[in-house]
C-alpha cells in the first residue's frame, strides 16, 4: 500500500474532528455570551451587542459578557496549542505547560503585583506582571539548561524554576501583608473568567495570538523530531531553533493567558490525549484541532460554573483540575502498564 494510499485511508477520520469542533465552538461561545448570572433576555443582548447603545443589556453584552466568552476562547486554544507542541517536543504523553515553569512562573508575576498593592491602583498591572515573569521564566531556563540543551535537560530546568515560583508564591502567601490581600491572592491562583474586562482582552490577545502562531509552525519540525533528534538533524531541522520556537510560543500563549486567568491546569494535558485517538500521533495533525477543542473545552467548563447550583461561583481552575486529575491518573497507570 503506497504513502498515498495511506493518506486517502486516513483523511476521512480526520476531516470529521475538524468540522464538529468548528460547528461546537461557535455553539459554546454564544452559550457563554449569553449565559449569566444576570438574567438577560437573549434578544436584548444580542441587540445591545450590535446596538452599541448605553442600555443596561448593551453594557452587560459588551463589557461583560462578550469579554468573558472570547477571553475563555482565546486562554482554552492558547493551552490546548501549548500542550500538542510541548507533548510533541518532549515526546511525553504527560507533558503540559506548566512542565517548563511558564504557567507557575506568569502566576508568581501577577502575585507580586497583587502583593505590593499594584494591581489596586494600576489595572493591568496583573496580566503586565504575569508576562514578565513568564519571560523572565523563558531566560532562566535556557540559562540553566544551556545552550545545546537536551530535552531532558529542558525539562529538568523546568521543574526547578517551576520549584522556584511555587515556593516563592507561597512565601508571598504567607507573608501577605493584611487577611484581604492573601484572600485576593489565594482566590486568583485558582483561576477564573469573572471580572475580566476588555481591558484584560485587549493586553492579552495580542500575545496568545502570536503564541498560537509561534508554536502552529512547529507541526512539521515535530513530525520529524518524533523520529529521533539525529534523524530530524538529518532532515534540517534546527533543533535549537526548533527549542526556542517552543519556548518562546508556550511563554507567550501560556504566561498571558494565566496572568489574565489565573492558574487553569490540565487543559494542555487532556485535551491532545483526547483527539490523538482521532488525528493520530503526528504533531502536525494535532496542533489546530487541540487550540479548538481547548477552546471548547474552557468555555464548556466556564458555562458549567456558572449552571451549578452553588451560593459563590465555583472558581474554573477548580472545576477544570476535577476534569483533569483523574484522567491525569489514568494515563500513569495506562503509562506504566505498557512499561511493564
Amino acid at each position: 500500500m503506497t504513502a498515498v494510499t495511506h493518506a486517502r485511508l486516513a483523511a476521512p477520520a480526520k476531516v470529521p474532528v475538524h468540522i464538529a469542533l468548528l460547528i461546537l465552538f461557535p455553539c459554546l461561545l454564544l452559550a457563554s455570551f449569553l449565559i449569566g448570572p444576570a438574567e438577560v433576555p437573549a434578544a436584548d443582548l444580542l441587540s445591545g451587542l450590535f446596538s452599541g447603545q448605553g442600555s443596561p443589556a448593551a453594557l452587560i453584552a459588551l463589557e461583560i459578557r462578550l469579554p468573558r466568552a472570547l477571553l475563555g476562547a482565546l486562554v482554552g486554544a492558547g493551552l490546548g496549542m501549548a500542550g500538542a507542541a510541548l507533548q510533541g517536543y518532549l515526546r511525553n504523553p504527560l507533558a503540559e505547560p506548566s512542565l517548563i515553569g511558564a504557567s507557575s512562573s506568569a502566576s508568581l508575576g501577577a502575585v507580586l503585583a497583587i502583593y505590593f498593592g499594584l494591581s489596586a491602583t494600576v489595572p493591568l498591572a496583573l496580566p503586565v506582571a504575569g508576562m514578565l515573569g513568564a519571560a523572565l521564566a523563558m531566560l532562566l531556563i535556557q540559562g540553566l539548561a544551556g545552550r545545546e540543551a537536551s530535552v531532558l535537560m529542558l525539562i529538568l530546568a523546568g521543574l526547578a524554576v517551576q520549584t522556584l515560583a511555587g515556593s516563592l508564591t507561597s512565601l508571598a502567601l504567607n507573608l501577605a501583608p493584611n487577611p484581604h490581600a492573601a484572600l485576593e491572592i489565594a482566590f486568583w491562583l485558582l483561576g477564573s473568567l469573572t471580572d475580566r474586562t476588555n481591558d484584560h482582552l485587549l493586553v492579552s490577545a495580542p500575545f496568545i495570538l502570536a503564541g498560537i502562531l509561534v508554536l502552529a509552525g512547529s507541526g512539521r519540525a515535530l513530525d520529524a523530531l518524533g523520529l529521533g533528534e539525529r534523524t530530524a538533524g538529518s532532515m534540517g531541522v534546527d533543533l535549537n531553533r526548533l527549542r526556542w520556537r517552543i519556548i518562546i510560543g508556550t511563554v507567550l500563549a501560556v504566561g498571558a493567558a494565566v496572568a489574565v486567568t489565573g492558574s487553569i491546569g490540565f487543559v494542555g494535558l487532556v485535551v491532545p490525549h483526547l483527539l490523538r485517538r482521532v488525528t493520530g500521533n503526528q504533531p502536525s495533525r494535532l496542533l489546530w484541532p487541540s487550540a479548538l477543542a481547548g477552546a471548547c473545552l474552557l468555555l464548556a467548563a466556564d458555562i458549567l460554573v456558572r449552571l451549578l447550583p452553588t451560593n459563590d461561583e465555583l472558581k474554573l481552575g477548580v472545576v477544570t483540575g476535577l476534569i483533569g486529575a483523574p484522567f491525569f491518573f489514568h494515563l500513569l497507570l495506562k503509562t506504566r502498564e505498557r512499561m511493564r
